[in-house]
């Protein structure tokens, strides 16, 4: 066993000793591209999604050197037809970009650094093979294999390391592509030498204008991630189960953790985030707190139009339109806000819908991250008004109309364009944020289906807490007196009387024509059922 070549089955072993959740399923897909068309794989999520992870368990699965078969044992891959095709069948190349960058003297030879590195693990295990002193990698493997008849499997960690850490780096960029280029691209020397390949990163393949670096990978991401979308992430049937076992409430951890949503998969949730949820029985923001929110501030704050206007919407709670084909796959090319808007997706703080095009703050864990980042300069007064929400739910709950219509007051007279409501719809966005801080407490839904019609919002209190069920009824040029007598005559608050406490009755009213020293132009009335 060495450090690239036939690393063993260690790391898998560290893994299945700790809490597991069983993604071996993803063996059986590898297993079908096996010396076919397919046989290149690229599958990209953010970080702390359980990439390491999978990467070790295909080393674990694939290497010749050493016996798993005890490991997968009891596995969903254990009970697939392909369960013997590949285990411990081949040679097998593990690449981990981001600790060879750490490890390396020097950023600029990492490429020859990392040829040499492997291509001495090679000749020591073949070294009954004629082998020159080549110093290019992709030439030694099509020697071995053309002496020995072996096929390599080749898994790379984190594989666009190099794209993120040397961001400005042209030259360094296109050698690493060209390594690859020569490792993967198609023909009868990739044939004889490369059964299958697997990389996975934060990032999808790097794009040099419409074309992709590596076209003959097959790609996987977060915003098209086919039918590999349960391995992004746990499945809701897999958190229901943890939470079963460790006796943790599934309803907290859903609304800290879930969120991510894709066409074969409905319910994807932050694997880090849950596991540490489980083992430290607590429920907070994990997978954020590892990294700086500087990143994610100088993302949001970047000058394209629309793009801060887009950021409120979404902390209210919407969903807004993006295009993510211009994207060209790094962190430092963006053209328009679509591409910072792409590149969030990517990086897990955005969910994406694809078949409406549409992104969104998945979770309250990110959703926080969202709020810390426009706490500061460039964005007004939109960080002090997430700060004041916690004050709003409170006055809301003792009943304190005069303390609301202040507070919508002032959410409406903040520095953003999407806060200047004029129809009933954009003042119930505006009331998304305002009400911000409710979301630790309640599921919030909009156009409520109730009574006899729809409710404008209803915010339902999620079992952990004592809040009361509350629903807001909205008016604009009316009265808040009006939306009351809606909530009473189509009969909203029906079978939600049947929630245990007090049923809060919440009219607003914005009247833009409101003139006079003591006009107002939002108005409230609370009443308590």
């Amino acid at each position: 066993m060495g450090t690239y070549l036939n690393p063993g089955n260690q790391g898998f072993q560290t893994i299945r000793n700790d809490i597991y959740v069983d993604k071996t399923g993803l063996i059986d897909y590898v297993n079908s591209t096996i010396d076919t068309p397919r046989k290149l794989t690229c599958f990209s999520r953010p970080r702390r999604f359980g990439k390491s992870f999978a990467a070790k368990m295909l080393c674990a699965y694939y290497d010749k050197s050493c016996d798993s078969r005890a490991l997968f044992d009891g596995l969903e891959i254990a009970e697939k037809k392909s369960f013997e095709k590949g285990l411990n069948q081949y040679d097998v190349i593990y690449l981990d970009v981001t600790w060879f960058i750490s490890t390396t003297k020097g950023i600029k030879t990492i490429i020859p650094d990392l040829q040499n590195s492997i291509i001495s693990e090679l000749k020591q295990k073949f070294s009954d093979c004629n082998l020159t002193e080549d110093n290019s990698l992709p030439r030694v493997l099509s020697n071995i294999s053309e002496q020995t008849g072996n096929k390599f499997i080749i898994i790379i960690d984190e594989w666009d390391a190099l794209f993120r850490e040397a961001k400005h780096d042209d030259a360094l960029q296109k050698e690493y592509v060209q390594l690859l280029r020569g490792l993967f691209k198609g023909g009868p020397a990739t044939d004889k030498t490369i059964a299958a390949a697997y990389m996975t990163g934060i990032l999808p393949i790097k794009k040099y204008g419409t074309e992709s670096a590596l076209t003959d990978f097959l790609e996987f991401t977060m915003t098209d991630p086919a039918k590999l979308a349960k391995y992004i992430g746990f499945t809701e049937q897999e958190v229901r189960q943890l939470c079963d076992d460790y006796d943790m409430d599934f309803e907290r951890m859903s609304a800290w953790y879930d969120g991510y949503s894709f066409n074969r998969m409905q319910h994807v949730y932050n694997p880090n985030s849950v596991m540490k949820s489980v083992i430290n029985e607590e429920y907070a923001n994990y997978w954020t707190s590892s990294e700086t929110y500087e990143s994610l501030k100088n993302y949001i704050s970047m000058n394209f139009d629309g793009l801060k206007d887009d950021i409120v919407a979404m902390l209210g709670g919407e969903e807004v339109r993006v295009t993510v084909s211009t994207f060209q796959n790094d962190v430092i090319t963006f053209k328009n806000k679509d591409d910072v808007l792409t590149l969030l997706i990517h990086l897990g703080y955005l969910g994406y819908h694809a078949g409406e095009r549409r992104a969104f703050i998945p979770n309250q864990e990110v959703a926080d991250a969202f709020a810390d980042a426009v706490r500061g300069d460039g964005w007004g007064d939109i960080g002090e008004l997430l700060q004041d929400s916690e004050d709003l739910l409170e006055a809301t709950i003792r009943g304190d109309s005069d303390a609301v219509a202040g507070a919508l007051e002032r959410v409406h007279s903040a520095n953003s364009s999407i806060l200047r409501y004029n129809n009933e719809a954009s003042l119930s966005s505006a009331i998304m944020i305002a009400y911000y801080t409710a979301r630790r407490f309640y599921k919030i839904v909009p156009e409520f289906p109730q009574g006899k019609g729809f409710a404008d919002l209803v915010f339902l209190p999620r079992k952990a807490t004592d809040k009361p069920v509350m629903i807001i009824e909205l008016k604009y040029d009316k009265d808040a007196d009006t939306a009351i007598r809606q909530i009473h005559e189509n009969r909203y608050d029906g079978d939600l009387k049947k929630y245990f406490g007090n049923l809060l009755l919440v009219g607003i009213n914005y009247d833009k024509n409101a003139a006079g020293t003591n006009a107002k132009k939002h108005t409230c009335v609370i009443e308590t059922i």
